[in-house]
């Protein structure tokens, strides 16, 4: 199954709509979102998902319970974390990699999905570990997504 992962779109309006479109293309199950989407404006591109979007906030997400209002309909966005299965995968959602190793290592999750850093992570030990880079593109001039597959448990970054 093929999931869309995405972080730090930081408002970037025209690159949130490039990832809705590739995520579409590619007939991803649901798009998980690693933090800091910003601004509840960003809810008329997420519309056009035609699957389900699973999000947590970033440090940057200051306007929480207006994004949330807006996302209705769209998907859900928790607090800190968010961990379920999908696809018969214990999967771990954060923004921040605080207690990343620890996390990691405790062997509690198949796959572990992070944002915060701007910086592309794709490892794979006993958990597959992804941060997708920055939709957003505005500090490394790359935005970029992944598209994360459980079957093969591997992530390929796309750039947008």
């Amino acid at each position: 199954m093929k999931l869309g992962v995405m972080s730090d779109s930081h408002e970037n309006m025209l690159m949130i709509a490039k990832a809705v479109e590739l995520f579409n293309k590619e007939k991803v199950h649901c798009v998980l979102h690693a933090g800091d989407i910003i601004s509840p404006i960003t809810a008329k591109e997420f519309k056009k998902l035609e699957v389900g979007l699973i999000a947590v906030l970033g440090n940057n997400d200051g306007e929480k319970f207006f994004l949330r209002e807006k996302f209705k309909g769209i998907g859900e966005i928790h607090e800190r974390k968010w961990e379920g299965e999908i696809s018969g995968k214990k999967i771990l959602l954060i923004h921040a990699p605080d207690m990343l190793d620890a996390l990691e290592k405790s062997g509690s999750y198949d796959i572990i999905i992070y944002g915060h850093t701007h910086e592309v992570v794709v490892r794979k030990g006993k958990t597959l570990v992804v941060n997708p880079g920055e939709c957003g593109g505005w500090l490394t001039g790359k935005a970029t997504v992944a598209i994360l597959d459980t079957d093969r448990m591997s992530a390929e970054i796309r750039e947008l």
